[in-house]
């Protein structure tokens, strides 16, 4: 037949690919492992100090105690001696007045479980504005 052409390497010719190249994958996903390597010691993390209860010192001899009631009423204690209830504004003066000069005297805040947060945080960040440098937290001892 002259004027037939005969196709047979034309339904072999070119295929389409079926799968994926994993080349270009893999040298992405080493790029970025590597970007985190490098880069995850910079990072710093958030570090919480929480206070330990089972091994406390020795409790201080003089010690100025402030105790948040439910109502949010304070009381004052001086080396355990009677509470005498004071108001917010001027706790300062009286516990300036019971360390008697001596900064290194530790105020305590004890309040119950109960009380809110905000009461607790209301009385530390008072004290802590007056420059009183040694504040704490009275916490039950044991497990």
């Amino acid at each position: 037949m002259p004027g037939v052409i005969a196709r047979g390497g034309s339904s072999r010719g070119r295929r389409t690919m079926n799968e994926i190249n994993m080349v270009p994958f893999i040298d992405v996903m080493l790029v970025l492992l590597i970007i985190f390597m490098v880069t995850s010691p910079l990072i710093t993390t958030g570090v919480v100090d929480l206070p330990t209860v089972g091994r406390a010192k020795q409790r201080p001899q003089s010690v100025i105690e402030i105790v948040v009631g439910l109502d949010d009423k304070l009381k004052l204690k001086v080396d355990k001696g009677d509470a005498a209830a004071i108001a917010l504004p001027q706790l300062v003066a009286r516990v300036r007045e019971a360390q008697r000069g001596q900064a290194d005297v530790p105020v305590v805040i004890s309040a119950d479980r109960q009380v809110k947060y905000e009461s607790v945080v209301k009385v530390m960040d008072t004290l802590q504005r007056a420059g009183v440098q040694r504040v704490g937290l009275s916490v039950k001892q044991g497990a």
